[in-house]
């Protein structure tokens, strides 16, 4: 089961419709995760001092890697807004079974929903430093995010890869996925390319967006990264 939710993450942030046109499903999901949720929009920002990163990148570009050389390194909590999704599917809870059934039915997971996943993740922990990976990929995403958490990212990560170097990395990372495929790769990096670009259009016009050259060894790229988290350690 935990395999085939994760071949069907391709479809859960693809969407730019128009929240109020989602339907009556999605009234339903956000119903499911709003309930326990008493603290509001806002929380984080008025009573932590947090420190948010958006880390964005497409398949194969090492941003897993290395999110987890800075949560090393810089003690951050790191949130995948896929895995998220995922473990609630595989959990068998109510609310797991009623993404599952949205998601056999062709639907998309509502972004407020799974911002709500990230948000009772946030709560539960300790820590004020997050990683947040693979979220927002869409406009909608960010715009959710932003309204529902009641706070913007402190510095958005851009793994720049080419892409036929991403290309090779997924062929050769032999996980077992069924989409790990060239013609299905191309078409993921070619979505991926549609629907980020104008989050980070937006966060690089705020001054927010380190863009990392994503092409060396492991420890290579996290040389590059490491003086954006430095610095942000010296200006806490």
């Amino acid at each position: 089961m935990w395999r085939r939710a994760a071949s069907l993450s391709s479809l859960i942030f693809s969407s730019s419709q128009p929240l109020r046109d989602q339907g009556a499903y999605s009234l339903k999901a956000w119903k499911f995760f709003c309930a326990d949720s008493s603290k509001g929009a806002g929380y984080f920002s008025k009573e932590k001092n947090l420190f948010i990163t958006f880390v964005l990148g497409g398949p194969g570009s090492g941003k897993g890697t290395q999110c987890a050389k800075i949560v090393e390194n810089f003690g951050y909590t790191h949130l995948s807004a896929g895995e998220l999704l995922r473990r609630e599917i595989a959990s068998n809870s109510e609310d797991g079974a009623m993404l599952l059934d949205t998601i056999k039915e062709g639907k998309i997971v509502p972004s407020e929903v799974t911002v709500k996943l990230i948000q009772k993740e946030m709560e539960s922990c300790g820590n004020c430093k997050f990683l947040i990976d693979g979220f927002p990929r869409n406009e909608e995403n960010r715009i959710a995010f932003e309204q529902i958490i009641g706070a913007e990212p402190n510095n958005v990560l851009f793994f720049d890869c080419p892409e036929e170097e991403m290309i090779k990395r997924v062929l050769s990372r032999n996980e077992g996925r069924v989409d790990d495929n060239i013609d299905t790769i191309r078409k993921r990096l070619k979505v991926f390319a549609a629907s980020h670009h104008p989050v980070i259009e937006h966060y690089s016009k705020k001054g927010k967006l380190y863009k990392i050259d994503a092409i060396g060894t492991e420890d290579e790229i996290f040389e590059r990264v490491r003086p954006v988290f430095a610095a942000c350690e010296g200006a806490q």
